[in-house]
Formats: structure tokens, sequence, C-alpha cells
């Protein structure tokens, strides 16, 4: 990859992931009272929806330009030869950059998504003072609770919406015998990150418990909290918040590989 096309990634990537996470953190803050243990209500239900968002503003540009960086990075080097370089293994390239760029991306999302997260479902709390807590509490580790679920995660999304991606992008292309626009790659984005993000809700809210676990609530020999239902609390299902994620991933899919589509080549 030619230092242009790095620094394309690396901003395109950046200025997409925080345009997305600014613009939905509403709706990533319903989904996340949605799926706590506590119930939507007691974690806040429609107040203070924007707690939690100096995490995901520091956050989401170095995210996201990981991210992109690593999946541009791994395509060029795939894509140089051998055989993956052929037209048919495209799929496979992509899956596997996309698998990368996940776990770089993870070391610095999860702490953030961790304090983020916490913050939106104690919104009597400042971010700052979530971030305190759980370092005092259980260190620099718990900024890295459910690392290993939250990856569990991303994977699997990014291995249905990325190939998906590229290939609807492919199609369009085809079809009207030119480079789609961004606005048309946005739309493709759309589609496949909604079809994404339904086959892995479970996974989500599986992460999103995990989080919003506090140590006294953990089980370190089976890796998973505790679940103890009190009287009067709901139990919330493996589909819990799957309306609010699909439409808040559609959106975004549209948003962040639109807006990345059009500042990469911008800059190129």
């Amino acid at each position: 990859m030619e230092r242009r096309e790095f620094i394309a990634s690396l901003v395109g990537g950046g200025c997409a992931g925080m345009c997305v996470d600014l613009t939905l953190f509403p709706l990533d803050t319903i989904k996340t009272r949605l799926q706590s243990q506590q119930g939507f209500y007691k974690a806040g239900g429609f107040r203070g929806i924007y707690a939690g968002v100096p995490s995901a503003a520091i956050g989401s540009f170095p995210n996201a330009a990981a991210f992109f960086v690593t999946y541009d990075c791994t395509k060029s080097l795939l894509g140089a030869g051998g055989a993956l370089a052929a037209p048919h293994m495209a799929p496979v390239t992509h899956m596997l950059g996309a698998s990368l760029g996940e776990i770089v991306a993870c070391l610095i999302r999860v702490p953030t998504e961790v304090v983020k997260q916490r913050t939106q479902a104690s919104p009597s709390s400042t971010t700052y003072q979530i971030l305190l807590a759980t370092l005092r509490e259980e260190g620099f580790r718990g900024l890295y609770r459910g690392y290993s679920s939250t990856v569990l995660r991303e994977i699997p999304f990014s291995l249905v919406q990325f190939p998906l991606w590229e290939y609807l992008k492919t199609l369009w292309s085809c079809r009207q015998g030119h480079t789609l626009y961004s606005w048309q790659a946005a739309v493709c984005g759309a589609f496949a990150g909604a079809v994404a993000a339904f086959v892995t809700t479970p996974l989500d809210v599986a992460k999103t418990r995990i989080m919003l676990a506090k140590k006294a609530e953990w089980t370190p020999s089976l890796n998973k909290p505790q679940h103890r239902q009190h009287a009067g609390e709901s139990k919330p299902s493996l589909f819990a918040g799957s309306i609010p994620r699909m439409t808040f991933i559609s959106l975004g899919g549209f948003i962040f590989l639109g807006a990345y589509e059009k500042v990469r080549r911008t800059l190129l």
C-alpha cells in the first residue's frame, strides 16, 4: 500500500467513525438500555440519551482509522499475488481483512465501549466518574472486560457485512457500467449492515451484559456474569434490542461506509 493510500484510509476511516458514532449515539444508548439486565427504564429510559458521548467521541476516530488501515492493507497485500489474488477469491480476502481489522480496532474500541455503556446504563454518573470507578474497582483490566466477546461479535458481523458490501458494490457497478458514487456505496453499506446486525444480535446482547456486569457479579470460573433474577426484573431475550440495533447499524452503514468512500476518494 502506498503512503497516499495509507493516509486516505486512515483519515477516511477516522472521519467516518466520528460521523456515525456522534450522529447515531441516541439510538445506541436506547439499544444498550434495552439489553441491560436491570431493564430499560431502570437503566435510564429516555433520560440522558447522550450519557457517555465523550467516551465515544474520543475513541471513534482512532478505532475506525485502525480498522480501515488494517482492512485496506490486508486487501492490498493479499491481492498483490498468490492464490487469493484471483477474482473468485475476493470474498475470502475481504473476510480476512475485516477480521484482522476488527481484532486491531477492538484494542481501542473496547475500553471506550466499557466506559460508554456503563455511563449509558447509569445516566446520573459522568463519563469521568465511571472511568475512575472502573479503574478503582477493577483496575486496568476492567477496561477490557468483554474484549473476547466483542471480538467474537465483531468478526462474524464483519464476515457478513464487508463481503456483502463489496459484492453489492461490484454488482451495481457492473450493471451501470462505471464506478459507484459515494451515495450508492452508502446504500450498499446500509443493506449489508442491516443483514449483519440481525444475524449477530445475540452476540451483541451477550457482549453488553458482560460489559455492564460489575466485578462482584462476575463468575471467573465460568467467564460469564451471574444471572440473579430479582422480583419485577425483566429477563431480556437473545434478540433484545434487535430493531434499534438493525436501525442503528443500517443508518450507520449508510453514513459510515458512504463517508469513508467520499473522504477516501477525495484524498486520492
